[in-house]
């Protein structure tokens, strides 16, 4: 065990040497950053902003969605306009736009971590090779698989990282340029039985979580085709190609009942949550859970048995 810890603090230390994986905090805060900015100086914070007469504000907003359903159905403002109705039904006066909202609103950019994610599977263990350094690492007294799975869990303490990172930013921007309504404060949203009224920061630690899921297997893949051809560039190209279509690749094939066992039909757990709905009507959040875990074991095998039985003397 001790070994193992001094491997994933060697991997540690080796990954936040390079200035390329500080570029990468600095480049989603820059991100955050001008998307707050943006927010601030084109957004609309004036019209959320509701004083003493708010129910009467959100009954007039609720006319002009209800004029522009008429107009343009195909915008589909009933969601909006339900919402509006529980809070005057219910004496819930909205709250404006604060760092909680825009902390949840970024919940969406872990799609970038995820590509951040996968460059360091992808290269932690094909630059070993590239670099030539491979052997003077294999021939330590320790096992190969305590090597392996070092390097693997230093991609997900990466990510783990990364992520929080991003919920911290996000809190600290959006505190600067919106305010902050208090520690934990109510969210009205749709959900699977209608209005529910839940508090934001369970909202945001789901979402964050559920983006999660998506990360992990996506690094793992790349981590597993790192192993298995020793090139960066292919991991990356790989998995980045996949990341991106596919949802697409599944649109094509979701009238078919075996499209439910791809794994890009499972890695969005959202479809489960509110009032989304599965990809393909026979899924369940415990098949897709499963599906899931028998990927990820399936890609962890992979790379065991080729980082474990390949034979390095001519590398």
């Amino acid at each position: 065990m001790l070994n193992f810890i001094s491997l994933l603090k060697n991997e540690q230390l080796k990954l936040y040497s390079r200035f390329a994986t500080w570029s990468m905090f600095i480049i989603l805060a820059g991100i955050l950053l001008v998307g707050a900015l943006i927010v601030f100086v084109f957004g609309e914070e004036d019209e959320q902003t509701y004083g003493d007469n708010w129910k009467e504000q959100l009954t007039q907003e609720n006319e002009e969605l209800l004029e522009v359903n008429e107009e343009m159905e195909f915008l589909g403002f009933d969601s909006e306009i339900a919402i509006n109705e529980y809070h005057i039904e219910n004496d819930v006066k909205p709250l404006p736009y604060d760092a909680w909202q825009f902390t949840l609103e970024n919940a969406g950019l872990s799609m970038i971590i995820s590509l951040f994610t996968i460059i360091v599977a992808a290269g932690i263990i094909s630059n070993e090779y590239r670099w030539g350094t491979i052997k003077l690492l294999l021939i330590r007294p320790i096992s190969r698989t305590k090597i392996l799975f070092s390097k693997f869990v230093s991609v997900l303490l990466f990510s783990v990282t990364m992520l929080v990172f991003l919920f911290i930013i996000s809190l600290v921007i959006g505190a600067i340029f919106f305010g902050i309504n208090g520690w934990n404060p109510d969210l009205v949203q749709m959900g699977a039985d209608g209005i529910e009224e839940i508090s934001i920061f369970a909202e945001i630690f789901t979402q964050y979580g559920l983006n999660m899921v998506n990360l992990v297997m996506m690094a793992t893949f790349a981590f597993m085709i790192s192993t298995l051809f020793r090139s960066s560039a292919m991991a990356i190209g790989l998995a980045i190609f996949l990341m991106f279509t596919g949802n697409t690749i599944i649109g094509f094939v979701a009238e078919y009942d075996w499209a439910k066992y791809i794994l890009f039909a499972n890695t969005n757990l959202n479809q489960y949550i509110g009032n989304g709905s599965p990809i393909i009507d026979s899924m369940t959040l415990g098949f897709s859970i499963t599906i899931l875990v028998i990927y990820f074991v399936l890609f962890l095998l992979v790379s065991w048995l080729s980082f474990t039985k390949r034979d390095i003397a001519g590398n």
